[in-house]
């Protein structure tokens, strides 16, 4: 996450971490389904409507870090230098996230998602969003191929990296090995893959 410069847009992100922090110390205490918005807003000392200027449902308190996922895969493609080939970028980026999602002290939340059908649905949708973000930036960097199927399904395939490493016993095994599939398929599937 980018450090906010100004007094405004670091007092915002304080608020806004300190929201997110509340929520899921809540949850984890009683209970996904047992914390309302307004228990969380009275825990964190804040308005409802502060709480929604923040977050935009109950559901995003817990995927608090979703734009900065989003922000750093697509950032991996349109902030790399022109000789820098994509998808060892993209692999560091899921190795990272990865580690950051099964270090000591994870396990609960992703226990309480799973246990969550409204948060399981939430994190699908999420995970459809990041893909859509990432193969358009792919495409982007190939000039807009009139056919951008190898573009979605490479960023299908990067965000399922993802879940599949961070649901391994071996995270970082399960990666490279997911991402050894994806440079073959971007190797035979893409006209376009000696330009990245």
């Amino acid at each position: 996450m980018t450090a906010p410069t100004g007094r405004r847009e670091r007092k915002k992100a304080a608020t806004r971490q300190n929201i997110a922090d509340t929520a899921l110390r809540l949850f984890l205490e009683r209970g996904y389904d047992a914390v309302g918005i307004r228990d969380v807003a009275t825990e964190a000392d804040i308005a409802v409507t502060t709480l929604f200027a923040h977050f935009p449902s109950k559901e995003a308190l817990v995927f608090a870090h979703d734009t900065d996922f989003e922000h750093r895969l697509t950032s991996a493609v349109t902030d790399r230098s022109p000789d820098e080939p994509l998808i060892p970028l993209l692999r560091n980026e899921i190795q990272a996230m990865v580690a950051h999602c099964t270090a000591e002290g994870a396990a609960p939340i992703y226990r309480m998602i799973d246990q969550s059908p409204t948060l399981r649905q939430y994190e699908q949708s999420m995970r459809l969003r990041h893909a859509d973000s990432l193969a358009t930036a792919i495409a982007a960097t190939l000039g807009n191929p009139p056919d951008p199927t190898p573009c979605r399904a490479i960023a299908r395939f990067v965000i399922d990296a993802y879940s599949l490493g961070r649901d391994s016993s071996t995270p970082e095994a399960t990666v490279n090995e997911v991402f050894r599939m994806i440079e073959a398929a971007w190797a035979v599937g893409s006209t376009g893959a000696t330009k990245i």
